[in-house]
């Protein structure tokens, strides 16, 4: 089992979460990103892979490389709507699970935005990232990866 982050837009408090779990479950962890990722001195359980540029390569690299029962953190929709059904767990930077049942309802919200947004229609946001948000996070994050690591 890993856990893969699409690092290119995960705030930095999701990274810092992911990396000390790492460390403390013993699991591979891989950041995925387009740009050149440092990883902290210390930490023998995370890999970093840097991607060619262009839209969605880190995606493919994330889709191409997990499995099923791996857990991945991501924001993204549309990776999602590929790693669920690939029977991969995903959670979002805020804490909510990607489901078999959630993710096509959530792509088809994300679609409608998107074009509402491609129309000129302003349609705000998330809210800031805090310390909230990383609360809740990391308390997904640990009941997402304490039930993985049982399954196995």
């Amino acid at each position: 089992m890993k856990l893969w982050v699409d690092a290119d837009a995960a705030p930095r408090d999701v990274k810092d979460v992911c990396l000390r779990a790492a460390e403390r479950l013993k699991l591979d962890t891989v950041l995925v990103a387009n740009q050149r990722l440092q990883v902290p001195v210390g930490y023998a359980h995370v890999t970093s892979v840097r991607v060619e540029g262009g839209p969605d390569v880190a995606d493919r690299y994330i889709v191409d490389n997990s499995a099923p029962g791996d857990v991945a953190v991501t924001a993204d929709i549309p990776l999602a709507a590929l790693l669920v059904p690939k029977g991969v767990v995903v959670i979002d930077p805020r804490g909510e699970e990607y489901t078999a049942e959630s993710i096509g309802e959530r792509l088809s919200i994300r679609d409608f935005m998107d074009g509402l947004r491609g129309a000129g229609v302003e349609t705000g946001g998330h809210a800031a990232y805090g310390s909230r948000e990383k609360q809740a996070f990391a308390n997904a994050l640990d009941r997402t990866l304490t039930r993985a690591l049982r399954r196995r």
